[in-house]
């Protein structure tokens, strides 16, 4: 096999990697070729086939987000309207009987993880663990999409990890603010039989750009053998197993009432914890701040090597948020970040979860910029199990980003990553390298028309909303469902003169 171009980029800032640490190198050079880096540093002795200098930038390890969204975000209809009961946020009986439907095409599922696998280049993440909501399906996702999904995530460069969530169950509103568990076992344990086939058949695909993973929705929709099921095919399969868990009141109480139990305590008691099991989000343990009970979840997942996944962006829009970061990672807790909604903005993420944590401890120094641009990048690896991802390093992947440093309004640079930790963006991502292929140049991803996108995704979201009344407690319309900031006034069509 003969060798393909060496390439050489250089650029104001490099982050190499030393010792298992980030280090920073003023003016340094990285060299890559066949996807994989050959040389970090300054002065490569060697010759190259293709010289790139980005000038005033910073060329850096690609973010690793773990709970990615691959959906088009439904934020904005309950960021302001609540309860989520009320809102549609929570499927009411009299949907639940008439029979569930998927509320997106065909069609419609392939856009939207084309559209955001897109997005997520766009804000600097190379490799992504993809998730959507479930609110708007039948019931799980499906094989066909995933293979899909595959696809796209292949033709765009994205390194990913897939597998269609599946669940046994699925809360449903029976009166005002009064709520049953459906359960549907058969259902579901199938759901687990395809994503374990589906793992079997795609693994490794597309020159290993594309793994697999177990992921199961959310712990208070499985019961305890689908758990179990999920755990031991983990193992048999060796792939990574996330589950949505300690993440909120509702899930709490609910598996207390049918475990007796923490949630953290009931997987422990399946065997479900593993270093491989990738645990979103990690607010609602105990004790904390949301529950001031005495138990000890946060020892469990240390002893157990799980893995906190952290969403500051998604937790802080709904006034949650980890008490805190640096007291998890003083625990010995693995910690990585997921973006899960929308502006997949891993950046931003980092700065809300920054000054979160100082707000908490209430001191500047509980946490610094490296600690997070550390969980971005150097988290995400260990959680997989790939120290080949993650860090600029002699024989690792080729996964790159490189930062606009050169734009007047980032600011003054004494420091690359404190400086994007105060003002960056993840539109300041300006070229992105993935597997030694260049899947963004200058913010342009070939391929895509991100303003026909833009269209067609209102236009899709637009008849989402249309079917809210639905699967919404009581049927009101729209109108009712979803508040405005303010009142809205429209024209009357009168001639203006």
């Amino acid at each position: 096999m003969s060798e393909g171009k060496r390439t050489l980029m250089t650029a104001a800032w490099v982050v190499g990697h030393e010792e298992g640490r980030h280090t920073l190198l003023p003016g340094g050079e990285v060299v890559y070729q066949d996807g994989a880096i050959l040389f970090v540093g300054h002065d490569f002795p060697g010759d190259v086939d293709e010289r790139i200098d980005y000038g005033q930038a910073l060329i850096a390890p690609g973010f690793i987000d773990l709970d990615a969204l691959s959906d088009l975000d439904t934020t904005v209809l309950s960021f302001d309207n609540h309860p989520s009961w009320r809102k549609g946020r929570v499927w009411p009986k009299s949907y639940m009987e008439a029979g569930p439907y998927e509320m997106y095409s065909p069609d419609e599922l392939v856009f939207q993880k084309r559209h955001a696998f897109a997005r997520l280049i766009r804000n600097g993440v190379t490799t992504a663990l993809p998730i959507a909501s479930l609110y708007y399906r039948e019931w799980g996702e499906t094989v066909e999409e995933f293979e899909g999904a595959a696809e796209a995530a292949a033709n765009l460069g994205l390194r990913v990890y897939l597998g269609p969530a599946y669940r046994t169950g699925n809360p449903v509103v029976v009166e005002e603010n009064k709520f049953e568990l459906f359960f549907n076992e058969p259902r579901g344990l199938k759901g687990l039989a395809d994503a374990i086939s589906f793992c079997e058949r795609l693994e490794g695909r597309h020159g290993g750009l594309v793994r697999t993973m177990l992921a199961p929705d959310r712990i208070e929709t499985c019961t305890p053998d689908l758990l179990r099921r999920t755990a031991a095919a983990g193992k048999d399969l060796g792939v990574p197993v996330r589950l949505h868990c300690c993440q909120g009141g509702f899930e709490r109480e609910t598996v207390r009432r049918l475990h007796g139990m923490t949630s953290i305590e009931w997987l422990k008691s399946l065997d479900f914890l593993t270093k491989k099991t990738l645990l979103p989000h990690g607010t609602f343990v105990s004790p904390s701040r949301f529950v001031p009970e005495p138990g000890r979840d946060l020892e469990i997942i240390a002893e157990a090597g799980s893995v906190i996944v952290h969403c500051p962006l998604v937790a802080a829009r709904f006034g949650d948020g980890l008490e805190s970061f640096s007291s998890y990672r003083e625990r010995g807790l693995r910690i990585g970040l997921g973006t899960d909604t929308s502006p997949p903005d891993m950046l931003l993420n980092m700065q809300i979860g920054l000054m979160i944590c100082r707000f908490v401890e209430g001191k500047a120094e509980a946490c610094r910029a490296e600690d997070y641009f550390d969980a971005a990048t150097l988290g995400g690896a260990d959680a997989l199990g790939r120290p080949d991802l993650g860090r600029l390093a002699p024989g690792c992947r080729a996964d790159m980003v490189v930062w606009d440093l050169a734009n007047p309004d980032i600011g003054q640079i004494i420091d690359p990553i404190q400086t994007l930790m105060i003002s960056g963006s993840g539109r300041d991502a300006r070229t992105v390298i993935i597997d030694g292929r260049m899947v963004m140049r200058e913010r342009q991803i070939p391929g895509m028309d991100f303003a026909a996108d833009a269209v067609r995704a209102q236009r899709q979201f637009e008849g989402l909303v249309e079917k809210y009344p639905d699967r919404t407690w009581a049927h009101p319309t729209a109108e009712e469902i979803f508040s405005s900031a303010y009142r809205i006034v429209r024209s009357t069509g009168a001639a203006q003169g």
